[in-house]
């Protein structure tokens, strides 16, 4: 194989002292209070992130979880549903027996619907009994439940006196309470839910969790940045062409198809995880790691960007909905064909968007986002691609373009950073071959990691509040996505399903992207 005309991938170690130890950061004596926990969320992601936590001993000796749900169990029925559970999870192989057995026993249960004012009357008095004689202990509440039934428990959360406003965050025995998205439907709706929560908490208390945002590589995206002084130089309109974040799921949308006609991808994926992870990118320096400070630059990105308009959305907005098709080998059915979705649906379940963020740094670089269900593989990238160099002295070979430098940051499925660049190739002559310097965090530091729900919990636990979304900023993500929405519930297409499962979008995202000379990168 000639090697000019083939990539070459180097892959990077971790080289120097290791790091000082520095002291891990342990969770705050609390209760947690989890509404739904008979539900997926609570047996996938929840149980298994907390059993992890406490295998890894980051859990206070004065932590408790009470599950709340409707189902007719008793504590001992829901401890052997949560072992089966977190038995069965990809993220807890190394929880052991011993770990297991030592967990258990702070789990338990209350019966009860959210809207059953008993049901607080039953968690108050369970409470009251694990709490006893530690009146400093603190109170979580997770509402792993359907959006519609937020309002109603937070009322209810702090009417009952369960879960006190605390309008000083030094004031103890706190309360926090974690919301899941979608927060809201609309810039109207969440704002009319961040002033039914605000009523009930202040915002201190309250945790808009983004299951993204806990992943490694986003946050060590601020580390990349704002930590080496190589990059920041070059992190700008001057040196960048654009800057490419994909969403593929290789998944058709499974059992959550009555969600997913109410929702969409935009609503979904857009308004949360992509628009979070554009933050992340185009921030400015904080003045400090504080939640805060990190909250406040990245609320100032989604006030800088270029407004949707009816004409705006037609020529930079792409949308697709998948049909029948073949991914990883299987044959699969369209989208209109998936449990409770109607046989005409016009949802779309693909969408691509380029987004322009009117601010000295990024003025004329387009952000070009898309996330689909059905895609070839799952994968999860940020890819910055860089300038190619104004003048180009090297002779040119036959049939090979000289590729841009890129820099792509893999948040899943094999997290790690690489860097794109061109070197020659030994021997006589000049040839060229491009070079993938790839960093991976499995190869370097081994499978001691920590899955996204474990950060974020641990977070919750200890009033760190960085990855998490403000009130603000969720209202401005909606104002970036609702002209979309808006506009297309308007005009529904007459061409869906445009394009075939297991490939990566309609023929028109090829044509919105190559508007600026530039095209997709395959992650």
């Amino acid at each position: 194989m000639n090697p000019a005309a083939s990539d070459v991938s180097v892959p990077l170690r971790v080289s120097g002292t290791a790091p000082a130890a520095q002291p891990p950061k342990v969770g705050e004596p609390c209760t947690m209070v989890i509404f739904g926990a008979s539900g997926d969320l609570t047996q996938r992601k929840l149980m298994p992130a907390l059993a992890h936590l406490a295998g890894d001993g980051l859990l206070s000796d004065r932590f408790a979880i009470i599950g709340v749900a409707r189902e007719a169990i008793d504590d001992e029925e829901f401890r052997r549903r949560m072992r089966s559970a977190v038995e069965a999870s990809e993220d807890t192989d190394d929880v052991d027996a011993s770990t297991w057995n030592a967990f258990e026993p702070r789990l338990y249960y209350v019966r009860g619907g959210a809207d059953d004012a008993n049901t607080y009357t039953a968690i108050a008095e369970r409470l009251g009994l694990i709490e006893r004689g530690d009146p400093d202990r603190g109170r979580l509440f997770y509402l792993a439940v359907p959006p519609s039934v937020y309002e109603p428990i937070v009322a209810r959360l702090s009417a009952s006196g369960i879960a006190p406003r605390r309008d000083d965050p030094a004031e103890r025995p706190w309360a926090r309470i974690i919301l899941e998205k979608p927060f809201g439907r609309s810039r109207a709706t969440a704002h009319a839910l961040n002033q039914s929560v605000a009523r009930c908490f202040a915002e201190h208390q309250v945790y808009r969790i983004d299951h993204y945002l806990g992943k490694e590589t986003v946050q060590n995206l601020l580390v990349f940045r704002f930590a080496n002084s190589i990059f920041e130089p070059v992190w700008n309109r001057a040196h960048i062409h654009h800057v490419q974040i994909t969403a593929a799921e290789s998944v058709g949308v499974e059992h959550r198809g009555r969600y997913y006609e109410e929702a969409g991808v935009v609503r979904d994926m857009f308004q949360n995880h992509l628009l979070q992870l554009l933050c992340l990118t185009a921030m400015e320096p904080p003045a400090a790691f504080r939640a805060d400070d990190v909250r406040d630059e990245k609320s100032k990105v989604l006030n800088a960007i270029r407004p949707f308009t009816q004409a705006t959305v037609a020529t930079d907005a792409v949308r697709g909905q998948y049909g029948p098709g073949e991914v990883n080998g299987e044959r699969v059915v369209g989208y209109r064909a998936e449990p409770h979705v109607r046989a005409d649906s016009t949802v779309p379940t693909w969408a691509a968007l380029r987004v322009m963020i009117d601010n000295w740094r990024w003025q004329g670089v387009p952000f070009f986002l898309r996330s689909g269900k059905r895609m070839p593989r799952r994968a999860t990238e940020i890819t910055i691609e860089f300038r190619r160099p104004p003048h180009f002295m090297f002779p040119r070979e036959a049939g090979r373009d000289i590729p841009p430098n890129r820099l792509s940051f893999r948040l899943q499925p094999d997290e790690g950073i690489a860097l794109g660049m061109e070197i020659k190739v030994p021997g006589v002559g000049v040839r060229m071959t491009t070079a993938e310097m790839d960093f991976r965090y499995h190869e370097a530091f081994g499978d001691d990691r920590h899955s996204a729900y474990e950060t974020l919990l641990l977070d919750a636990m200890v009033a760190d509040q960085t990855l998490f979304a403000r009130s603000d900023a969720v209202e401005l993500s909606w104002a970036v996505v609702d002209p979309i929405i808006e506009a297309w519930e308007a005009d529904p297409p007459d061409d869906f399903p445009n394009h075939a499962a297991g490939n990566w979008g309609p023929d028109a995202a090829s044509a919105l992207i190559e508007r600026d000379g530039a095209h997709w990168r395959t992650p």
